[in-house]
This record gives C-alpha cells, structure tokens and sequence, in this order.
C-alpha cells in the first residue's frame, strides 16, 4: 500500500444493519491530489469520509493515512488534517470570526489568520454576524474556513459548493486549486459535475457500497463518449466523425453554407459516464 492515503479490502457495517454499508473497497491518493468521490445519495461516500476521518471504527480491512493505521492515530491525527461537513457546525452566539479564534486555539501549532481565512472563502464582510443568522451557503464556507484554520496536511470536504451560488461556487473551486498548488491534498465528497470536472485530479464511482471506477475525469469523459463535434444552426444540426475531419468535404461545405452558431465536442460529462458505467443516476 502506497499514498498518502491507502484502503486495500474496507469493509463496514452499521449496527443492526444485515446487508454491509461497503465492501471490499480499495484506492490510494497521492500526496498533493485533489480527489473526488462521486455517487447518489446512500452510496458510501459519505461513511468513507467518515472512516477516513476517523469519526467511525468498527471497519474491516486496511485503512492508512499519513503512513499509520487510522486507528493507531490519538488527537495528533487532527493536528495533521481539517474536515469540512456540509452541515453547518459553528456557535449560534458566537460571530464568524469569533467562530473562527475559538477553533483556532484547539490546534497546538501556528493557525492562519481568522479575518484573512474568511476573506479566502468569501465571508470578510460578515465577520461579524452571528453565526446563528448565517445561510446555508455561509454556513458551508466557514466549515472549509475552519478546516483549513490549520494549515493541515490533509483536506476532507463534503459538498463544498452546496448552497452557494455560480460565483460562490467559482470561489470555492478556486480555493480548492490553490489549496492543491499549495502541496496540500483535498478529498471532496460531491455531487458538483462541474467541481469534479475541473478541479478534480481523479474520482472514484461509489455505487452500492463498491468502487466502480477510478479515473481522470477528462480521460473517462474521451473514453466514454464519441470521437466527433456536431455543429448547430437554426432549425439543424449534424455530427461529423473525428477521424478525417479536415478533410471531410460535407463538415466544410456545412461551415460555409449553414449559418453555424455553435461548434461542440462530443465528450460525454462524468454523470453520463456514471450512468453508463453502474447503470445508476448520480441523483
């Protein structure tokens, strides 16, 4: 077993459950590796985070992080990695920013700067609100704000761009992206096709309790859809091959003659490639 993180067999039941939660799951993520977990809800991502976090035990198989067994790690583990749940967790009474020097001084090492961590994620103008009126949305970026109060070594999101908005979902994957450039590792757990997409180095398929595939997502997007580009116009479109297309005299002819508005490629996006993989929706 390699990687900063490695799970060979993992296996875990919830009490009084029969039917196991998952099975013989196996990956490894590589220092500096966005990695993304993808799945419909009930899947298993959520306990993985969780085993993964160190919130759960009871699991069967082999669950390294940072060279150690996850149950061999005391409180040290959470000096070493930040977790962000999609569920608000912050002091109702408490501002944001007094939210922030709280957690702060649980931490033995340096922190970063409260007021300097919620300009990051978009909060700096809300400093001083009580977390107990904060949005969904907000709620969410001061979650990865606390996580990464810290400056850990491993990031584990869950849903980090739920509730926010078009450019509050940019801003997140931007601080996603400089949290990677910055040699850390991030493990997302998402249902974002556009966050998976872009910002992510490879995902993992959960469906049913097992991983059914491991890939980059531009890699598995060529793979599973077709070689060629359809060009529209209004009231018609038509498909043309990849293979030859320089020289294909009907694309050519189509350009010049047809008013053509849009020119797209073929990929399929990872949610269809989920579907054609497990034979399941992502919702």
């Amino acid at each position: 077993m390699s990687g900063v993180i490695a799970v060979a067999g993992l296996g875990f039941t919830y009490p009084g459950n029969v039917a196991p939660t998952l099975h013989d799951v196996a990956f490894n993520i590589s220092p500096g590796e966005v990695f993304g977990f993808l799945g419909p809800s009930g899947a298993g991502k959520s306990t993985t985070q969780r085993i993964l976090t160190g919130l759960l035990t009871g699991y069967t198989g082999k669950v390294t992080v940072l060279g150690r067994e996850i149950g061999a790690w005391g409180r040290d583990y959470y000096e070493r990695v930040g977790v962000g749940f999609e569920s608000p967790i912050a002091f109702g009474g408490l501002t944001l920013v007094e939210n922030l020097r709280y957690f702060a001084h649980l931490y033995r090492g340096p922190t970063r700067n409260p007021l300097e961590l919620l300009e990051r994620v978009g909060l700096a103008s809300d400093a001083n609100l009580p977390a107990a009126r904060m949005s969904k949305g907000m709620g969410v970026r001061l979650n990865v704000a606390r996580a990464l109060i810290h400056t850990p070594e491993i990031i584990f999101l869950d849903e980090p761009t739920s509730g926010l908005d078009p450019v509050g979902a940019e801003h997140m994957m931007s601080l996603i992206s400089d949290e990677r450039n910055a040699g850390r590792t991030v493990i997302v757990s998402t249902h974002d096709m556009g966050l998976a997409e872009r910002i992510c180095d490879r995902v993992a398929f959960i469906v049913e309790g097992c991983v059914a595939q491991i890939g980059v997502p531009d890699q598995l997007r060529r793979q599973h859809g077709s070689a060629a580009v359809r060009l529209s116009w209004p009231g018609g479109q038509a498909v043309f091959p990849l293979m030859g297309l320089a020289d294909n005299r009907e694309f050519h002819e189509t350009l010049r003659n047809k008013p053509v508005q849009s020119i797209h490629s073929q990929e399929a996006g990872l949610a269809d490639v989920f579907t054609q993989l497990t034979g399941r929706s992502l919702t």
